[in-house]
């Protein structure tokens, strides 16, 4: 397999969504040994990181809604709505990407839930806004313009943000690998489900001991 028109691109692998953060994934630190072996290869001809970065008081946390707790969900623009706990917020110890990773590696970092008033889970395109649009990222021509056809996705949180980037990764066009070992899900209880959406959906579900030299 031939690497050199792939990205690895690794979804917000940040402190608040390690064990003790504020948006805990459980066992979301047994990724970082595989994802740092992944970086650190030379296998991949470009890598790219997303960094959740919300301001504070941004419209997707349960404390900005009155009466309301975490992980309820509310309608917003015409779509459900997940309210979450506060993480992530710009320039917070908990925003910070994972200190033990070799991010120098890294050719560009894709910020995203930067607007105060509309979510964004995928590296590619921000969730519905008042308008039902879902606004580009400009990742996908950024990519593009680097020859890149093959995208290889790993990062946290796997039913989440992960799932929404690689889904997005097809619509723009490009084949992409799920490394399903550098992933965990908020909900494990779902995994099945959604490794049967995402091959539906044409995304190659791969471990990382299956890539060439690893």
């Amino acid at each position: 397999m031939n690497y050199q028109h792939a990205v690895l691109l690794l979804v917000d692998i940040q402190l608040d969504f390690m064990p003790g953060g504020a948006l805990a994934v459980e066992g979301g630190d047994k990724i970082v040994e595989p994802v740092r072996r992944l970086m650190e290869s030379d296998r991949f001809g470009l890598q790219i990181a997303t960094q959740d970065w919300h301001p504070a008081g941004h419209i997707s946390f349960a404390s900005r809604h009155s009466g309301r707790k975490a992980f309820e969900s509310i309608a917003l623009y015409g779509q459900l709505q997940t309210l979450w706990p506060d993480h992530c917020v710009q320039g917070t110890m908990g925003a910070q990407l994972h200190p033990k990773l070799p991010w120098d590696r890294v050719a560009a970092l894709v910020r995203k839930g930067m607007d105060p008033q509309c979510d964004s889970y995928s590296g590619f395109r921000n969730n519905w806004n008042a308008n039902g649009e879902r606004a580009a990222t400009g990742l996908a021509g950024y990519l593009r313009e680097r020859g890149v056809r093959e995208v290889y996705v790993c990062g946290l949180a796997r039913d989440v943000c992960v799932r929404w980037t690689a889904e997005d990764a097809i619509d723009a066009g490009f084949h992409v690998y799920f490394l399903w070992d550098a992933t965990c899900s908020v909900n494990p209880a779902d995994d099945q489900a959604l490794q049967q959406n995402l091959i539906n959906r044409g995304v190659i579900l791969i471990r990382t001991e299956e890539l060439k030299g690893s």
